[in-house]
């Protein structure tokens, strides 16, 4: 009763005015709020905060000035100590917790590794969150690639082991059907790739973003290739084609100096794939039109000079081959420096990992619809070799050693400049330069 008797005597002298006034030049629970958002925004104050003191009047801005000094104060020691912590290696993906970290690092490690981007502590805040919300992202594994076998494959080819032919379920016979057509003997080379890695379960790429083939922004947050199961280099085309890629020199016009170790290797090298099912099919089908021999030894001999014999280019001698063009690539260095050739993934995964190759991200495709994603085994690209661009090229990603050589072999003898086919689900135009009529130029594919 005292109470209502009080609020009613406030009433009517005015003094419940003063306390609607005092409320009303008190900060309001969402200016509170929006002062506090801004700060974390922005990294700054809000420009209203301080504005408001108990009295209705301005605070002091000293006391606002010293209590934001220590807020920096705070958040500048926790960065501090969380850069102390996690070390001070770059990288180009956003980092992760620091065992994800230190188990890329011994990875790196083992092959090489260039320096990286630094994300901005924001970014990463956001990122890692980002993350979190939408599940976690495979970690990123070791590159590692087993080179145990690869002194052995320098001896004489009668002292070497080799895989024993294969015996297959389907027939390596080409059918009348792909006798009278390039496109539909293309497709049973698909088919008979036992050897072309699974998406997923042995590999893992990440495209990044999309860009023009004149755009030089790099769209990609990282490396192409996130992981490569590294029983893959223990597969035996695969090792001894991974062996050769380094008998080169990358400056288009440098004469090639092949030792017998080297030339070893190149005909161990087609002895292996000799024994698999694309060679086989390759073999049956161009002895059916009558391009080569029946005799096998001949064959291969054919294949050793069609791949690895020596000829001319950028103005110099003996320093070019066809496998260095296509597989491994060349720096052109006249006028501005371009890489040309350079069309294989394996080759683009063991430079990727030594830090030589920075990815930029993938091409438009020019049929929309067909963004790539991880699972992509055809790939437009664009990327720097040694620091020199490359604006655009293409890649049959996770195929067999075996199965580029016999098809590009097969569109070489039986095709044209441009060999349209279906690879599985891949519409491919298999662009073919002839030097002469017994030489490669160049050969690869360019997605349709």
């Amino acid at each position: 009763m005292e109470g209502l008797i009080k609020g009613l005597l406030d009433v009517a002298l005015g003094n419940n005015d003063d306390r609607e006034r005092e409320s009303n030049n008190s900060p309001s629970r969402d200016d509170r709020s929006r002062s506090t958002w801004a700060e974390v925004v922005t990294g700054e104050p809000d420009k209203d905060e301080g504005r408001y003191s108990s009295g209705g009047g301005v605070a002091s801005s000293h006391d606002s000035s010293n209590q934001w000094n220590r807020r920096k104060e705070e958040r500048k020691d926790e960065q501090v100590e969380e850069w102390e912590n996690a070390g001070q290696r770059h990288s180009r993906k956003p980092q992760k917790h620091l065992e994800e970290e230190d188990a890329n690092n011994e990875g790196w490690e083992a092959v090489g590794r260039r320096p990286q981007k630094q994300p901005h502590k924001e970014e990463e805040g956001a990122n890692n969150e980002g993350w979190e919300a939408v599940g976690r992202r495979p970690q990123k594994q070791p590159h590692k690639v087993s080179t145990d076998s690869w002194q052995g494959y320098k001896r004489p080819i009668n002292e070497q082991k080799y895989s024993d032919d294969v015996e297959y379920g389907v027939c390596v016979e080409p059918s009348n059907e792909e006798l009278s057509s390039l496109p539909p003997a293309c497709e049973k080379l698909w088919e008979l790739d036992s050897n072309r890695l699974v998406p997923g379960k042995d590999y893992q790429i990440d495209c990044g973003e999309g860009k023009k083939t004149y755009q030089k922004e790099d769209m990609a947050q990282g490396s192409l290739f996130y992981w490569l199961n590294e029983d893959v280099f223990r597969k035996p085309t695969y090792s001894r084609f991974c062996s050769l890629l380094d008998n080169y020199n990358p400056n288009e016009g440098a004469k090639e100096v092949v030792t017998s170790e080297e030339r070893q290797e190149e005909e161990a090298f087609i002895e292996e794939i000799s024994r698999t099912a694309p060679i086989k099919y390759l073999h049956k089908y161009l002895t059916a039109k009558r391009v080569v021999s029946e005799d096998y030894q001949s064959f291969k001999k054919l294949m050793i000079n069609l791949w690895f014999g020596l000829y001319g280019r950028g103005g110099g001698s003996s320093c070019s081959s066809a496998f260095e063009h296509v597989f491994v690539g060349e720096i052109k260095q006249q006028g501005e420096d371009t890489v040309s050739g350079f069309h294989n993934w394996l080759q683009f995964y063991l430079e990727e990992a030594k830090g030589r190759v920075d990815y930029q991200g993938y091409i438009f495709p020019r049929r929309r619809g067909q963004t790539p994603d991880s699972e992509t085994q055809l790939l437009t690209l664009q990327f720097e070799w040694n620091g020199v661009l490359k604006s655009v090229s293409s890649s049959l990603i996770g195929v067999s050693p075996e199965f580029e050589v016999a098809l590009y072999t097969l569109c070489f003898f039986m095709g044209g400049e441009d060999n349209h086919i279906q690879l599985g689900p891949y519409s491919v135009n298999i662009k073919c330069y002839r030097l002469g009529n017994d030489k490669i130029g160049s050969v690869f594919p360019i997605a349709e």
